[in-house]
């Protein structure tokens, strides 16, 4: 359902925010907004920046983002330092981390295997440091959950591309063909899975050293989820395309950091993690189009439906293959409407 936001009385509270914490006179400017209701500005004041984070309650809640700042920043990660907050009104004043976001420097012509050498480093970190009582106090990414995303697919992909809802049968298939592969998820345990981790949410902080000069953004969905989700996202990345030999080594990378996980199982588990994950952006992305009247998105969709063919043709995905084969042809695997 779409949200109506007063900005004239959210304006309001914004200055009233802004004042108590000091900033009342700063200059503002949109930073970043993106497919949820939160936007982001930067202010500046006497030389000095910071960043406003505007998550209207009740479509957004901040205290997700505390919680996983106060845990990650508390273990040593490059998180933005919350400055002032009003948890009520969806309001937070960050520290701000710069412009180096991966996005940028990559446009720019960096050093594309130092960037990800350095985020795949993050990700060792985070495995290794991130405790088992977080784990615990973090959502589950459990088997419901799974099936609720995967779903997408079905609730806004299909009648959009079918032109009628999907059958009954058709839906019992999809989730039972997906409870088949998704104990594979679980091959390579559990770890802190910040969920967005991909170009558009990583930064490099030239100060500072090791991991800790990879920032981290945009962590507020951060579950307790297989430890290859966040690699995933990261190289099977819809926004570009990361070259299958810099995917591979940075797979061996992550093994090598992390030697107890067997090579076989990590794979399988990568490749459902994959699988579910770009089988919920494709739904998420029609949704965005026929919910919330946001058409770019589309244009990421070739690349959605490329790795999504390329997850299913690991074994550990037959039946989720076979469920694709037989209902989705490949002459459907498109976007919606074409945005280019």
């Amino acid at each position: 359902m779409s949200a109506r936001i007063d900005r004239a009385e959210r304006e309001t509270h914004i200055a009233a925010f802004l004042a108590e914490a000091g900033w009342g006179a700063a200059e503002r400017g949109l930073l970043a907004g993106d497919a949820s209701f939160r936007r982001y500005d930067r202010l500046t004041l006497g030389g000095k920046t910071a960043v406003l984070m505007d998550a209207p309650p009740p479509m957004e809640n901040v205290a997700p983002f505390i919680n996983v700042a106060s845990l990650l920043g508390g273990l040593g990660f490059s998180t933005p330092r919350i400055l002032a907050q009003d948890q009520g009104r969806g309001l937070l004043l960050l520290e701000d981390l710069g412009d180096d976001t991966y996005t940028r420097l990559l446009q720019q012509g960096r050093d594309e295997r130092a960037l990800y050498e350095l985020a795949i480093d993050a990700l060792i970190e985070l495995r290794r440091r991130v405790p088992q009582s977080a784990l615990e106090a973090l959502p589950a990414f459990d088997e419901a959950r799974c099936l609720r995303e995967v779903s997408l697919l079905l609730d806004w992909y299909w009648p959009a591309i079918k032109g009628a809802a999907a059958p009954d049968n058709v839906r019992v298939e999809f989730e039972a063909a997906w409870r088949a592969v998704l104990p594979s998820l679980w091959k390579a345990g559990r770890t802190i899975t910040l969920f967005d981790f991909h170009v558009d949410n990583l930064l490099v902080l030239p100060d500072r050293d090791g991991f800790q000069a990879c920032g981290l953004l945009d962590f507020q969905d951060a579950v307790a989820g297989p430890a290859p989700f966040d690699l995933a996202s990261l190289l099977e990345d819809v926004r570009r395309h990361v070259p299958q030999a810099l995917a591979e080594a940075m797979i061996e990378r992550y093994l090598r950091g992390n030697a107890d996980l067997a090579k076989a199982d990590f794979l399988a588990a990568y490749a459902v993690s994959a699988a579910q994950r770009n089988t919920r952006i494709a739904g998420t992305f029609t949704r965005l189009l026929k919910r919330d009247s946001k058409p770019n998105y589309q244009r990421f969709m070739p690349r959605v439906w490329e790795l999504l063919e390329q997850d299913i043709a690991h074994p550990a995905l037959a039946p989720v293959r076979a469920w694709f084969d037989q209902h989705l042809k490949p002459a459907e695997r498109r976007p919606v409407i074409d945005v280019r």
